[in-house]
């Protein structure tokens, strides 16, 4: 028998703990088998997900794009839009009525006074009496930095009343006047046929009106607003008048927008909103115009600063890309689009007519309101007061609900209040882990957008979407969705093993909630209207989680809840969609003639980086309920791949000169003659020039290939010695001969006299065309202390901008300058230039043989202009 073996405590120890190594190994298998079937439990399969989310998607946009392409839906059949539209072809007809042209100073005026008078006969035996003026005023305003002045310009002001008489009246007003090169018939030929009509079938009415109407045809509003404040600040009627309706266009067809109204006067939006047929409205769309990032004015910013009264304006917005070109034509607006401008307008004009308001306006005076459509099938409105409250009650809600998750987080499964403090902790700490991921994930999805837009623009393919508009979308969309979806999936593959995906699903969706809610606080506590948008995206999925929380709870992301969840979502998304439309709809076209030297495409991107942060915020949850993302990454990054090169490769160009569908490059062609005059007046230089400025980002990099000489070796800066009301254009000048108007520019210096000692004054006289802009500059050691136009309007500066327009058979232009100055002379520059647009005057042959060159999908806008120069 042999002795057994004696193994030392050390190697016994060691053999001890392998085996209980191995006894081990096949438990922790079962435990990572276990935590993977714990991991994919009650998670979607990547294909559902995905048609789930693209499908619910899909579907709201064709609700969002049936909503905006149903124009009417039902009419009550008072306005008549065939008649209507007789109106608009006859008045766009004559083609562009620029101020002081024949056109539109006696073709229009004469059709719209003949339209006005067989209205007047056929309504004479009927309760109202109808009282025609035709005005021809003169005056001068200041607006931003500029002083204007016209004289002899054409209203027309039509008064609708009882037979006994009004005291209080509402003002509809539109302009007939166009730009040059474009027949106008959306901006605003339109709404002066529908405002024809609507007069017709308000004169016909059997019952009296409370109250009247006058209704404002303004021959010059495309002159910087200069015959609304004619009529406001000089005629009679307007003391009489309590509110008013404008009628403008940024665009051609489709909708007309209520884009603003106001200032305060509640009851004016309670008005649209009860009367309205086919309401359009968002209060958000005041509070973006009011900001100034759409560079335009309307008739509404006179009559509330000038007249102080407050009123509604509308706005075609549809197809921007046509707006002040010659495709603005009568054959480009659908006569739903007048139907439903007509229906609205009537209703709401008959609307205020009966309306006690009316009568005692500066009793509900104070007092803003919340006001937006619902797919222009109705209105919701309601007080700031009780916006702020129901924001605030929602916000607050939204932080209960999430201080509630974490203490009920907390109470399950613990026996201590250690227990409840550190299972709270750990809820904290995992939302503001979540906060911070989804923050990053933002960050850098901006960050390389911008940086794919800063490489398109330095290829030179900048405003690729502005006729492909989905290949932009494709390009800054795929990359934002997939860099926030790329993160959100590696911190899902490192978090997996501590903690289940469903309840980082759960902890997302709080996320999204929290920021969404924070924004509301932010809007609600900036005073801004618009805070009713985060308000509904935080109501609807707040209540849609409470009622499926026992669901998810028990059955995590099973297709019933994704349903349940994503019909949720449908009122909120619905209508985010429809405002993402709307935004896109706006800014696109305002890119074509956006004069600043900012990339468009950095813009474009923002706004698509934007919408889709906004449209993900509640989409997160669902990545983290998917078993996997690697198949939709990947076709994320193929479409991103594919769109960049075929971006890069400039298969996608910026215009378009498809009738069909028109997208213009727009350019500003002018013929102009330069004379710099010495000190006693006599010539000392001159130069003739074609004057090319173009009103976008692009420049003449696609216009050089068709014409050549049109080439960066030309480039200059306008703005220095030709001013067109003031606004700086990068622009290209190419010699040309000298341009001969029939009726130069005549400028005279009728005298200058000592008034006393270092005041000095001069007198001039001018005659020329309707349109002239002159700008002022002092040498150092004078300054202007008092001119002809008004000390009110005197800008205190080396530089002074006047611009002035007249109609026909104006008088001279007279003014007078007075000023301080040691100086004996070389005190002031005066430069004049003097604008050819219509008639025989408004075309050279230099000028129409370059317009010929240009290719079918640029619009130039063409003129003469003489420019001089004198100094004294």
């Amino acid at each position: 028998m042999s002795d057994p073996e004696i193994i030392p405590l050390s190697e016994r120890d060691s053999t001890a703990e392998n085996q209980q190594q191995q006894q081990q190994q096949p438990d922790s298998r079962d435990e990572d088998a276990a935590l993977n079937a714990e991991v994919s439990a009650g998670l979607l399969a990547e294909s559902s997900a995905v048609i789930l989310v693209l499908g619910f998607l899909f579907l709201m946009w064709i609700v969002v794009l049936i909503s905006a392409q149903q124009l009417t839906i039902s009419s009550p059949g008072h306005f008549n839009a065939v008649r209507a539209r007789k109106h608009l072809e006859q008045i766009t007809s004559v083609g562009p009525r620029t101020v002081g042209s024949p056109e539109n100073e006696i073709t229009t005026v004469n059709y719209l006074l003949d339209q006005i008078e067989q209205i007047r006969n056929e309504s004479k035996t009927g309760p109202h009496s109808i009282t025609v003026d035709v005005q021809r005023p003169t005056g001068c305003f200041r607006i931003s930095i500029y002083t204007s002045c016209y004289d002899h310009l054409t209203n027309i002001a039509v008064k609708l009343e009882q037979q006994t008489g009004a005291q209080h009246f509402m003002l509809a007003n539109c302009h007939f006047d166009s730009v040059a090169n474009s027949p106008g018939a959306s901006d605003d030929a339109v709404s002066c046929s529908v405002m024809l009509e609507v007069l017709h079938s308000l004169s016909n009415l059997s019952t009296p009106l409370k109250h009247g109407v006058i209704f404002l045809f303004n021959g010059a509003e495309e002159t910087i607003l200069q015959a609304s404040h004619a009529f406001i600040t000089q005629h009679p009627w307007a003391k009489q008048v309590r509110a008013f309706v404008n009628l403008e266009a940024a665009g051609v067809g489709g909708k007309e927008l209520v884009f603003q109204t106001g200032p305060g006067n509640p009851w004016l939006v309670q008005a649209y909103a009860r009367a309205a047929i086919h309401p359009f409205a968002t209060v958000v769309g005041q509070e973006i115009f009011q900001s100034r990032l759409i560079p335009s004015v309307t008739d509404f910013r006179i009559f509330r600063d000038f007249g102080n009264i407050p009123g509604i304006d509308l706005a075609f917005i549809e197809n921007g890309f046509l707006y002040h070109t010659k495709y603005d034509t009568p054959d480009r607006i659908h006569i739903d689009s007048i139907q439903r401008a007509g229906d609205n307008i009537l209703s709401v004009l008959k609307h205020l007519m009966m309306s006690d308001e009316l009568a005692n306006s500066t009793e509900y005076r104070h007092g803003n309101m919340v006001f937006f459509d619902m797919l222009g099938l109705t209105m919701v409105v309601y007080t700031v007061h009780v916006g702020t409250i129901i924001n605030y009650t929602v916000a607050i809600a939204a932080v209960i609900y999430l201080v509630g998750k974490c203490m009920l987080t907390s109470c399950v499964g613990c026996v201590s209040v250690r227990h409840v403090l550190c299972a709270a902790g750990r809820y904290m700490r995992d939302l503001v882990c979540a906060v911070l991921l989804l923050v990053l994930s933002w960050f850098f999805s901006v960050r390389t957008v911008l940086f794919v837009a800063w490489l398109v623009t330095l290829m030179g393919r900048s405003m690729f979407w502005y006729t492909h508009f989905y290949a932009g979308i494709c390009l800054y969309g795929s990359a934002a969705i997939g860099i926030t979806l790329l993160i959100h999936t590696l911190a899902k593959i490192s978090c997996c093993r501590s903690v289940r995906r469903v309840d980082l699903a759960d902890i997302f969706f709080d996320v999204s909630l929290l920021f969404w809610s924070c924004v509301l606080f932010f809007f609600t506590h900036r005073g801004w209207c618009s805070a009713y948008v985060p308000m509904i995206m935080v109501v609807f999925p707040l209540i849609c989680k409470l009622l499926l929380t026992k669901l998810f709870r028990d059955r995590g992301a099973s297709l019933l809840y994704s349903i349940l969840y994503l019909t949720g979502l449908a009122v909120p998304y619905v209508y985010i969609m429809y405002f993402i439309r709307m935004i896109f709809e706006v800014f696109t076209p305002i890119q074509g003639r956006s004069t600043e030297e900012f990339s468009p495409d950095v813009i474009m991107a923002s706004l698509v980086t934007g919408a889709t942060i906004i449209l993900s915020s509640y989409f997160i949850h669902f990545i983290y309920l998917s078993r996997s993302t690697k198949w939709i990454l990947a076709v994320l990054g193929s479409v991103f791949m594919i769109m960049f090169v075929l971006v890069s490769c400039g298969v996608f160009f910026p215009y378009s000169g498809d009738l069909s569908s028109p997208r213009p490059k727009r350019v500003f062609v002018q013929h102009i003659t330069r004379r710099f005059h010495t000190l006693d007046g006599s010539l000392q230089s001159s130069d003739s020039g074609l004057c090319i400025s173009d009103l976008d980002y692009t420049g003449m990099q696609h216009i050089t290939p068709h014409i050549p000489q049109i080439n960066d070796s030309i480039y200059t800066y306008c703005q220095d010695y030709l001013p067109y009301y003031g606004f700086p254009r990068k622009s290209w000048y190419l010699p040309a001969p000298e341009v001969s108007p029939k009726a130069p520019l005549e400028f005279k210096l009728l005298s200058r006299q000592e008034i006393r000692q270092g005041i000095i004054k001069m007198s001039f006289e001018v005659k020329g065309p309707s349109h002239m802009f002159l700008e002022l500059s002092t040498r150092a050691g004078a300054s202007l202390i008092s001119w002809s136009f008004g000390d009110g309007m005197l800008l205190y500066g080396r530089n002074n901008f006047i611009f002035y327009s007249h109609g026909l058979d104006a008088p001279t232009w007279n003014f007078w300058l007075m000023f301080r100055s040691s100086l004996d002379e070389d005190m002031i520059s005066l430069a004049i230039t003097a604008h050819y647009f219509s008639g025989s005057d408004g075309h050279s042959e230099p000028l129409d043989s370059l317009l010929k060159r240009f290719p079918d999908w640029a619009f130039p806008s063409s003129w003469i202009s003489t420019y001089h120069l004198y100094r004294y």
